[in-house]
């Protein structure tokens, strides 16, 4: 049975004519001839090639051999090729193709350090910079299809490392700056690494937390791996292992600043970039030199309208699919990237908006974690800067609740900047759903797949269905689609491509409601089934919210005798409220007045912590596997691992 589907509300922002007809993605409509959105998707769906040739050519992407053919299924759906014959570098259309006109004088990097530090480079700083670097990982006996670790904080030394391995043709491994020694082994051995950068350490609320030694921990075990170029971040002492450390600054310095780019086939390898999973080892997400930075920058280039002239920041980390996809995007666009190392609440809640004001931040891209931590310290924060730059949110990370919405809409946003919701995925290559410029918004909502997405959402069998939850399904390959995980092809076509015949099945329940707005509402395999109606855990917590003594909360599904599976609740007090029975009756009593009766929580158990990944998805997977005793699988990805247990004391408790 179908479970009715209620997630949604009114729609609160319309897109102004002028809006409509300023945005790139209604202008790339005008020049083929289309008159709406849903037309758009039409012919993209129907005819893949000539839509993919059409955003190369709309993205001035430049090839150094043109490619023969633009998609090849003939090896099977799953494992299609793009640009057939084609050879190009992504760092030439990222920035060698700008360097000799008026763009190699613009700002290409703005960063800020947590500490206060800020630094600016043009494209030619950053041209500059990464040939140097290009010429040091050569001089080292770097060369095309090695592989590199990128463990570092986010600072401009990590995107000239990410461009100058490509630059040479090597193969970029981002790693979490938050990771502990065993999943850089466990990442660095999968993928063969022959070098790792990483940094002494870096800030956070005003504390080194150290890198270098947890490198050194990994490396011990990474035979592969022949070098390691450090960056003195912040100036703690560090250990030293002559002939395979180098300093950063010191290696770069005598270098030349011209190098020559690798003209890689469009089907080389760019990135591998690791996605944890439940079971089993972390999978390496392969993209190539054609795909990511294409589908990346016609996500943002067609949804939040990226242009040359934003300054576009995402809360991001390198590790995250989000961190390169920034880099790219902003490159190939000509916008300038913002970039932070530091707490976003740190030293006062208001960090975030000082910065949008201090850099004139066009695009800001959030979490709804974040919204709803940074809530808690009411209006204030935001009234005391000047947001006068600011245009548009965009937001990924996991399902929103109406309430965070709302606030950031209406507090920050003025109920004039719109949320350009986003969400896909590390083997998606970008995304399957956005808003844009040319539909309206409901609270949480998407205005629909990004073009060239054959979305779908479809019942048990595979049949669509509309008003009510499915499973996420898209039905026909894409260009950034992952060319499959690192030395495992059984396991991508087991993951995406084994329900239904050459349908990629992506794992997360959605809805379209009655004016066509796509909602994203959490994992299915996080799915709650209660008395044979299904249930997404994003539907209970927004109850949850609703409550001014909840900030944040989970909702897992457990076994049940009689109804099959029961809702249990993890909820986060705010700081100035203590749990009690009277709260939890006046919760599960919420619940049940929102989803009905059936749907009332077992249990609600008051926790200081859930765990999350550093691009704030809460792990409901592993509060599942722990309040059932279970093994919780795979948590390298947590940005708080000691929320672990904080289950398990909130469970005693």
């Amino acid at each position: 049975m179908e479970q009715e589907f209620t997630f949604g509300g009114d729609i609160v922002w319309r897109p102004s004519l002028e809006q409509m007809e300023r945005c790139q993605l209604k202008q790339f409509m005008n020049a083929h001839g289309i008159s709406t959105f849903q037309e758009l998707l039409e012919r993209a769906n129907a005819d893949a090639d000539w839509f993919w040739r059409a955003v190369v050519e709309q993205l001035h992407v430049e090839f150094y051999e043109p490619y023969q053919k633009m998609m090849d299924s003939s090896p099977g759906i799953p494992w299609t090729r793009w640009c057939s014959g084609g050879k190009l570098n992504a760092v030439h259309n990222a920035l060698d193709k700008w360097i000799g006109t008026a763009q190699e004088e613009r700002v290409a990097v703005r960063w800020e350090g947590e500490e206060g530090q800020t630094r600016t480079l043009t494209y030619g700083d950053l041209f500059r910079e990464v040939n140097r670097l290009a010429n040091a990982l050569r001089g080292l006996g770097i060369k095309k299809g090695d592989v590199i670790g990128l463990f570092m904080p986010m600072t401009p030394e990590i995107v000239v490392a990410l461009l100058a391995t490509a630059k040479i043709g090597a193969i970029a491994l981002p790693l979490f700056s938050g990771y502990g020694p065993g999943a850089v082994i466990t990442r660095l051995n999968d993928a063969g690494a022959k070098l790792l950068f990483t940094a002494d350490g870096f800030f956070r609320r005003g504390q080194v937390v150290a890198m270098k030694a947890i490198a050194d921990e990994a490396l011990a075990q990474c035979p592969s791996v022949e070098h390691c170029i450090v960056l003195k971040r912040t100036g703690n002492p560090v250990a030293w292992t002559q002939g395979r450390d180098h300093e950063y600054t010191e290696l770069i310095s005598t270098q030349p600043d011209v190098a020559a780019t690798e003209r890689t086939d469009a089907e080389d390898i760019l990135m591998v970039i690791y996605t944890s999973g439940t079971t089993g080892r972390a999978k390496g997400a392969v993209h190539t030199h054609c795909g990511f930075p294409i589908k990346a920058t016609q996500d943002m280039v067609h949804g939040l309208d990226l242009r040359g002239d934003d300054v576009f920041y995402w809360m991001t980390d390198m590790g995250w699919v989000m961190g390169p996809l920034l880099v790219y995007t902003a490159l190939m666009t000509g916008a300038a990237m913002m970039l932070y190392d530091g707490a976003p609440d740190y030293p006062s809640p208001d960090r975030v908006w000082a910065m949008v004001e201090r850099h004139g931040v066009t695009l800001l891209g959030v979490s709804p974690t974040f919204v709803r931590a940074i809530m808690r310290y009411g209006d204030e924060p935001v009234r005391k800067h000047s947001l006068q730059s600011l245009r548009a949110f965009g937001s990924t990370g996991e399902p929103w609740n109406p309430t965070p919405w709302l606030w950031l809409f209406e507090v920050v946003g003025e109920r004039q900047r719109p949320i350009i919701n986003y969400s896909g995925g590390t083997e998606i290559g970008g995304g399957i759903l956005i808003g844009n410029w040319l539909m309206p918004l409901k609270p949480c909502a998407f205005g629909g797949p990004i073009p060239g997405m054959a979305a779908d959402v479809v019942d048990e069998r595979g049949r669509p269905v509309r008003g009510a939850v499915g499973e996420l399904i898209i039905r026909q390959p894409w260009i950034g689609m992952t060319r499959g995980f690192w030395h495992d092809p059984e396991r991508y076509e087991q993951t995406y491509w084994s329900r239904f015949q050459d349908v990629w099945v992506h794992g997360d329940w959605a809805a379209v409601d009655e004016d066509g707005l796509w909602y994203i509402l959490g994992r299915s395999d996080d799915v709650i089934k209660v008395a044979g109606k299904r249930l997404g855990p994003a539907e209970v917590e927004s109850a949850l919210v609703k409550n001014t003594a909840i900030s944040e909360a989970a909702a897992i599904g457990v076994p049940d005798e009689v109804k099959g599976e029961a809702v249990v609740c993890f909820a986060l007090l705010k700081p100035d409220v203590r749990a009690s029975d009277e709260l939890e009756a006046s919760l599960k009593a919420l619940v049940a007045d929102e989803l009905g009766k059936p749907m009332t929580p077992k249990e609600i158990i008051f926790v200081r912590d859930l765990p999350r990944t550093r691009n704030a998805k809460i792990m409901r997977r592993v509060i599942r596997a722990v309040y059932l005793g279970r093994d919780p699988g795979d948590v390298s990805s947590l940005e708080n691992p000691m929320a672990v247990d904080e289950i398990r004391r909130a469970m005693r408790a």
